[in-house]
Parts: C-alpha cells; sequence; structure tokens
C-alpha cells in the first residue's frame, strides 16, 4: 500500500520502507521525475526538462541521490540531469549515451562531465539497497528502457515511454505476453490518453504517405523529423528505395546512424548505396574542431557526399532528412515551376504557437499556408496509444497504478483499475 509518509512505520533500523515522490510528471507531459528511497539509497527515474516553457524545471542542484535511472535520450526524461551535483552516478544505455554526447557538440556546448555507468537489457544490477533490471522498449527514442524496481520486498514498474506499433514492436508485445508478476505499483506513461493514432497507427503509414509524396515528385521534398528517431529514419529509406530516390541526411545524422551500427547491421547507414551526407558547413566544423571524439568519421563520412550543384540540377531525385537541415536551405528550393514538398514528421502540437522552445515552429507553421510549400503531415506517435496501455495494464496486474506523463492523471480511473494519483512533490510511503 502507499500512504503518507509521516505516519510511517517504526521498527528495525535494518528496515525501512520504500518512499516514492514525483518530482514532476504527475500532471504533465514531459520533464518526468521520480525519488525513491529505501533503507540508505535514494534514486532519481529520469531527471526530464518540461517541455511547457510554462513549466518550472525541478531544481536538482542540490538533492543528494545515489544515482540517476536515465530511461531513454529525450530531453524530457535527462534534460536536467547536468543541473545534479558533480559526481552523481547516471545509468544509461551505452547507445543512449552516445545519443546524447554528441548534440552537445553539435549546438555548441560541452560534453557532459558526469559519471556515466551503463547497462545490459533485461540484466539485472544493483545500487546500494535497490535491485534494477531494465527492460528494453519499443519508444521513438532508440535504446529506450522501462524499469523494475525492487526493495524491501516490494517491486515498482515505471515504464518510461513505450508503444507497440513501431517497427520493434515484438518488445511491447514480449510484455504483454510474458509479464512481470507481483507488481506492486506500475508508474504508468499516459501521454495519448486522449489523443487517437488512427491516422498514422503505424510506421508502415508513414512510409506509405512519404512514398505517395516523392514518387512522381517534380521537385526536391524535406522530411523534417528527429534524427534520433531511427523507425523514422528507417521509413524514409524504404520509401526512398521504393520510388527510386536518393535519401540525404546530414552530419549529425549520419553520426546517429554510425552510432547505432554498434548494436546492429541492419539499419541505413551513410555508405549505403542509396544515401548521400549534405555537408553543412557548420556542422563540419564541429567534426574538425573535435577530432579526438570524432575519429576518423569525417574523412569517411566525405566519400558519401552530395554537392549542392547535384541538388540544384536535379532536385526531384532527392528526400532529404532532418529537422536541422535550415530553412533558408528549404527556402533556396521555392520558386521553381513545382512546389517543394516539406514532409513535417513529428508531433502537430509543436505547432500550435505554445511551444516556442521547439526550434523553427513559427517557420514551419508558416509552411503550411505557403503557396510555394506542399505541406503534408505523416507522424506516428512514439507513445502507446489507450488500448495498449490498457492491454499492458491488465497483463502487469498491479496492485497500484499510478500515473506519469499525462495531463490527465484523473482520467486513469475510469479507465483502469487500481489507481491512485499522486502530485508533485508529494511523498508517499510503499509498504
Amino acid at each position: 500500500m502507499l500512504r503518507c509518509s509521516n505516519n510511517a512505520r517504526k521498527g528495525s533500523p535494518k528496515w525501512a520502507p520504500m518512499k516514492v515522490t514525483i518530482l514532476k510528471g504527475s500532471h504533465e507531459i514531459g520533464g518526468n521525475c521520480i525519488q525513491l528511497s529505501s533503507g540508505s539509497t535514494t534514486l532519481l527515474l529520469d531527471a526530464g526538462l518540461p517541455l511547457s516553457a510554462e513549466s518550472q524545471p525541478v531544481d536538482l542542484s542540490r538533492l543528494s541521490v545515489d544515482a540517476l535511472l536515465v530511461s531513454h535520450p529525450h530531453q524530457d526524461h535527462f534534460g536536467l540531469m547536468a543541473t545534479l551535483p558533480p559526481g552523481t552516478p547516471v545509468y544509461i544505455g551505452r547507445l543512449a549515451r552516445s545519443l546524447i554526447d554528441a548534440p552537445q557538440l553539435f549546438i555548441g556546448k560541452d560534453r557532459y562531465a558526469l559519471n556515466f555507468y551503463d547497462f545490459q537489457a533485461w540484466q539485472p544490477f544493483t545500487i546500494g539497497d535497490f535491485t534494477i533490471t531494465p527492460y528494453l522498449v519499443d519508444h521513438s527514442a532508440t535504446d529506450a528502457y522501462a524499469f523494475l524496481i525492487e526493495a524491501e520486498g516490494k517491486r515498482l514498474f515505471y515504464s518510461g515511454d513505450l508503444r507497440s506499433h513501431g517497427r520493434k514492436g515484438i518488445l511491447f508485445e514480449n510484455l504483454v505476453k510474458h509479464p512481470i508478476r507481483d507488481i506492486d505499483v506500475l508508474f504508468l506513461e499516459g501521454t495519448m490518453l486522449h489523443r487517437s493514432n488512427d491516422l498514422f497507427p503505424d510506421e508502415t503509414a508513414v512510409e506509405e504517405t512519404i512514398f505517395q509524396t516523392i514518387r512522381q515528385q517534380k521537385n526536391i521534398s524535406f522530411l523534417l523529423a528527429s534524427s534520433q528517431n531511427i523507425d523514422r529514419i528507417v521509413s524514409a529509406f524504404r520509401a526512398c528505395k521504393r520510388a527510386g530516390k536518393l535519401l540525404v541526411i546530414d552530419i549529425y545524422t549520419a553520426w546517429v546512424l554510425e552510432q547505432l551500427r554498434q548494436v546492429t547491421q541492419n539499419t541505413p547507414a551513410m555508405d549505403w548505396p542509396e544515401i548521400r551526407v549534405f555537408a553543412r558547413y557548420s556542422q563540419d566544423e564541429i567534426l574538425k574542431t573535435n577530432p579526438d571524439y570524432f575519429g576518423d568519421f569525417r574523412k569517411r563520412l566525405y566519400r558519401h557526399r552530395v554537392m549542392p550543384k547535384e541538388l540544384r540540377e536535379t532536385p526531384e531525385a532527392f528526400l532529404y532528412f532532418g529537422k536541422m537541415s535550415g530553412f533558408r536551405f528549404i527556402d533556396k528550393f521555392k520558386n521553381a515551376a513545382a512546389p517543394v514538398n516539406v514532409i513535417y514528421s513529428q508531433w502537430l502540437g509543436y505547432l500550435d504557437g505554445s511551444h516556442p522552445e521547439y526550434f523553427g515552429s513559427d517557420k514551419i507553421s508558416r509552411y503550411r499556408s505557403d503557396p510555394e510549400i506542399n505541406f503534408i503531415y505523416a507522424h506516428s506517435s512514439g507513445h502507446a496509444p489507450l488500448k495498449d496501455l490498457q492491454k499492458l495494464a491488465a497483463a502487469l496486474k498491479p496492485k497500484m497504478l499510478i500515473p506519469i506523463h499525462t495531463e490527465d492523471a484523473e482520467g486513469f480511473r475510469s479507465k483502469f483499475e487500481n489507481v491512485t494519483t499522486l502530485m508533485d512533490g508529494e511523498t508517499f510511503v510503499l509498504d
């Protein structure tokens, strides 16, 4: 059960119940940060930067914790980790760590000066009084995990962000077919509680829209998507191959795919014959000024470079992938005989005017009414819809379900069993 911490049981000094505090994320999407304490050990589950500019980040600078667990490399789950006291251990997937290091360099900042430790999927490890088992999950960020956390005979499962409709949907199905038993508390994300993914239920639907857009194009197409959304890169690549087009990626996207090669050879890479790299000057400067970090990557990259002249002379042959493509670059292809295809492949909510922190949202919104732009929406969410959340909860059968990463925690009560809602900063005891 959960109960208020000021009524904690008194007993043997060796026994200490697990204390649970949602520091952030109990009633909003993004900014996840949960504190767990048992015995002499305190953990953080994620240290997320809020998505809304109106939401105040948690002050972690004076928080003494034994470790931070990062579920996946999205800013709303790791963006505040650098504000933790120096020396705080950070546990994160090995590939995920690579995917949060490089962006720092590409935006002109230093790499994270933290003590990183990696883990293996489904392999338990211990931090003080806690035993943690990471479960690899399907999400729009690669190397994403849910966590089973055990202490004092209690079992807590933190979903992180997950879905079943990506190209790694088997991971979700395995959680349902082979559920973890005896879960005392399930922290379940609820991003899609009141949203539908009927328009693009999976990546196949996204791929088909990209293919239909580019197959007979008379000008270049741009796909605006996160370079860390590997499923979306695969969809773009498959659509290009079907349509006989070349996929152009920027240097940062090429680097992301190089990191993915450490764990799989089955995803596209810059040396595949259907791919070209466009070397923008600003990104190339990052490679030149950080040779120790990037090694021979720059040298190899230039073997697969596409020149501006090629893009200008035969624009209809290319699909350019990447949110970092640069709007001035897109505008160079306007005023032609045919419109430029701009395929927007992220959450539409970023374009509603309430997310100024999302770079370029105003410009992208203007593209929607630009007569020289053919604006297309093609996006499948990185989060599970309600029916899949219910399927997972029914399989895990938790004694208590606590909503997280949702704008409607109370709405869970009519859709799930054994729901308890918490407020940010409220501490409870699990005993």
